[in-house]
C-alpha cells in the first residue's frame, strides 16, 4: 500500500476508524508529521485534536541511535539491551531525559499557544502518527497517557512493521494499522510525497481544528 501523502493516509485511516464504536474520541497527533495525519482523522470523526510529544533518548556518541524515550509526563522507557551494549550511565540517562522533557514543554507551548490541553479523562484517546519504525517513542507516549486516565487508548497508524505492532499491542486497547509490509526499511518508503512537516504547519492545523464546528 502506497499513500500519496500524509493527508491521503489520514483520510484512509479515518475511514477505518469511523466504522469503529469510539465513544468520546480525542485525537492526539505525534509531531510533526503525525499531526497532518491526525488532523484528517479528527476532521472525519468530529473529534478534538491535540498533540502528544514523546522524545527519543539518544546514545551519547551517536544521536541517531535510540537507547530509550521519554513521554511528556516524564515516563521513561529504556531499551535495556541497548543501554548495556552502549554502556550508558544512569546519570547520563537522567540528564538526557530532563533535557528532552524541557524540549517537550517548549514544543507544547509552541503548538498549543495559550489554548489548554484537551481533557482526556474517560475519553477514547486515538494516538496517530504517520507511521512507526522501531516504536520506541510511541511506546513512551502510550505509557505516559495512562496517567491521564483515558477510557480507552487506540493506536492508529497508516503503516508499521508487523514485529513492532506485536510489541505495542499490549500497550493499547486497540491497534489500527492499514499496512504491515515486509521488508520494512523506513516510513517514507510508503509515501509518494513525504516532505518534512514544519512547526508552523502543526500550529496552523491545531488552530484550524479548533475553529471548525464539531
Amino acid at each position: 500500500m502506497i499513500f500519496t501523502d500524509r493527508r491521503d493516509a489520514g483520510r484512509r485511516l479515518a475511514e477505518v476508524l469511523a466504522s469503529r464504536d469510539l465513544a468520546d474520541p480525542v485525537v492526539l497527533g505525534v509531531p510533526r508529521g503525525g499531526v497532518v495525519v491526525a488532523y484528517e482523522v479528527a476532521r472525519v470523526l468530529a473529534a478534538p485534536l491535540d498533540v502528544v510529544i514523546p522524545r527519543k533518548i539518544s546514545a551519547p556518541t551517536n544521536p541517531e541511535l535510540a537507547v530509550g524515550a521519554v513521554a511528556q509526563d516524564g515516563t521513561l522507557v529504556l531499551d535495556e539491551a541497548m543501554v548495556r551494549t552502549v554502556g550508558v550511565s544512569e546519570a547520563y540517562l537522567r540528564r538526557e531525559a530532563e533535557r528532552q522533557k524541557k524540549e517537550i514543554e517548549r514544543r507544547l507551548k509552541l503548538y498549543r499557544g495559550t489554548r489548554p490541553a484537551v481533557d482526556l479523562t474517560g475519553a477514547t484517546v486515538i494516538v496517530v502518527d504517520d507511521g512507526i519504525a522501531t516504536g520506541a517513542t510511541v511506546l513512551a507516549a502510550l505509557r505516559g497517557l495512562r496517567s491521564q486516565e483515558p477510557g480507552r487508548v487506540v493506536l492508529a497508524v497508516p503503516v508499521a512493521p508487523p514485529d513492532t505492532l506485536e510489541r505495542l499491542a499490549s500497550e493499547a486497547d486497540e491497534v489500527v494499522c492499514l499496512a504491515t509490509p515486509e521488508p520494512f526499511y523506513a516510513v517514507g518508503q510508503f509515501y509518494r510525497h513525504f516532505e518534512q512537516t514544519s512547526d508552523e504547519e502543526v500550529v496552523e492545523l491545531i488552530k484550524r481544528s479548533r475553529r471548525e464546528p464539531e
